[in-house]
């Protein structure tokens, strides 16, 4: 008997139509959905609105168990919760084993975020005691994407539940399986009470309303640029708090001194990993002149090896993009670069879905692929020839979420980084990293900084407030 049953999603009664989720690997139909609009927004943050008061009133132990519950049928359903992301999102088996993982730790470390302390005493001039307590904000909407919808839902609906909020959760209709039901039938079997967590499969519409309820006081959003600086208008005009986690177009800069044969795996890793559909991918490669022919050729020849294919059907390093549109956008970047001068020294083509792992030499900053988030299996390599001109390319971009620096001085590493501005840094490691304990986020096109993981989130998801106590009251002159 499966845990999922097709019931969790088809003919909901949404007022916004219905949709069908296909397989991108194979085109096939995996079911239909119902699509949210305004109007089902508007119940659904009613009804949140209700449940949430008894919710914040539960004790921590209780809502803590929730969470513990939750993380614990992730772990015991990941071999089926995988399958799903395998055929929904074209993940390979590493990745959806991924997203299983850091799934269940986002619950576990939100279950410890329940007695996390909720205020300090504050020091006072007056003969009184002076708080502050953090309280929940009420109704949080989250808007997550398609590229990695477990990982990318839990991390906000996970911390928001636990510090006693309810959460209204529209995923990409595209994957609203992985990104949304699944975690539905998950809390519900974990014992949230109803009306907690509401899941609407939507698009612009539903996204709109989100923002613009004045019964979802925060909404936290993951996706494009482009739509987060919609999103932040929007929810600027209604005084609503954001938190943003947008596009990245990372920089991976290997020092001549780094270990090459490291660097190219680390490399390979960092832009090919799940068809590069991931914000931390690495967009560009940023290489010392004495050791880029070395690592273009073997970086090349990771690419050419790399087999492509369903991965469903069997042990692949790269499934299919999402839909034609992003494989379009892959490869008019990467053709548009070629023509500018770049060399194509791997990949370039694709059949169906499936694009091979690119790599693109020389490559300049004015240079499509560079320039760009390209969010496809493509490796863009530029060469730099001292500190100074290694630092500028990395700092010259929008962009500043992760930062990846490989080589043997240590030291020489982090004074590097301390010259480029980012919200994520690893120093001999590439940029593809995610822990539920650590802070996440990035700065300038990125986002709005660090809003998730560890004590980042009691300020994504609480409001404070200042409280004061006498023992009489005082007297006043008037």
């Amino acid at each position: 008997m499966t845990y999922l049953d097709s019931t969790l999603w088809e003919n909901r009664p949404l007022h916004g139509g219905q949709t069908t989720i296909t397989e991108p690997a194979t085109g096939k139909s995996l079911g239909a959905t119902g699509v949210a609009d305004a109007d089902d927004v508007a119940q659904a943050a009613a009804k949140a609105v209700a449940a949430q008061r008894d919710w914040a009133a539960a004790s921590f132990e209780q809502r803590a168990a929730v969470l513990r519950r939750a993380g614990a049928l992730i772990e015991q359903h990941a071999p089926e919760l995988q399958r799903w992301m395998i055929r929904e999102t074209g993940s390979v088996q590493g990745m959806a084993g991924f997203g299983t993982y850091v799934a269940s730790q986002e619950c576990y470390e939100a279950a410890a975020l329940a007695s996390r302390p909720i205020g300090e005493i504050l020091p006072t001039a007056q003969p009184r005691l002076s708080l502050l307590r953090r309280v929940p904000v009420g109704v949080v909407g989250v808007i997550s994407p398609f590229n990695a919808p477990l990982i990318l839902s839990s991390r906000s609906v996970a911390p928001a539940l636990a510090l006693g909020n309810a959460v209204v959760l529209k995923p990409d209709v595209r994957t609203s399986i992985s990104g949304g039901f699944i975690l539905e039938k998950v809390f519900a079997d974990a014992g949230l009470p109803e009306g907690l967590l509401h899941v609407l499969p939507g698009g612009a519409d539903a996204g709109q309303a989100l923002v613009t309820d004045p019964r979802i006081r925060v909404i936290s959003f993951t996706g494009s640029t482009a739509t987060g600086r919609a999103v932040a208008e929007l929810a600027g005009r209604h005084l609503k708090r954001v938190h943003l986690e947008l596009g990245g177009n990372s920089a991976l800069v290997i020092l001549d001194d780094a270990d090459t044969d490291r660097a190219v795996s680390a490399g390979a890793w960092a832009s090919f990993l799940h068809q590069g559909q991931i914000c931390m991918t690495a967009g560009r490669h940023l290489v010392h002149e004495s050791v880029a022919d070395a690592y273009v050729e073997a970086l090349s020849a990771h690419a050419n090896n790399l087999p492509v294919g369903d991965p469903s059907a069997g042990d692949v390093a790269l499934g299919p993009l999402i839909d034609e549109a992003q494989r379009d956008k892959v490869h008019g970047l990467v053709t548009s670069t070629v023509d500018a001068g770049a060399r194509l020294a791997a990949g370039g083509s694709y059949e169906g879905l499936f694009y091979r792992p690119t790599v693109l030499d020389g490559v300049r900053p004015d240079m499509p692929a560079y320039a760009q988030e390209v969010f496809g299996p493509v490796a863009p390599v530029a060469r730099f020839s001292s500190l100074d001109e290694a630092a500028q390319l990395a700092a010259d971009s929008g962009y500043g979420l992760s930062l990846g620096i490989l080589t043997r001085d240590v030291s020489k590493g982090l004074a590097l980084a301390d010259r480029i501005p980012t919200g994520i840094v690893h120093i001999n490691d590439q940029t593809v990293n995610d822990e539920a304990v650590a802070p996440f986020g990035g700065v300038g096109d990125s986002g709005t900084g660090a809003r998730f993981g560890g004590a980042a989130n009691l300020e994504a998801f609480t409001e404070q407030r200042w409280i004061t106590v006498r023992g009489d009251v005082p007297a006043y002159p008037f």
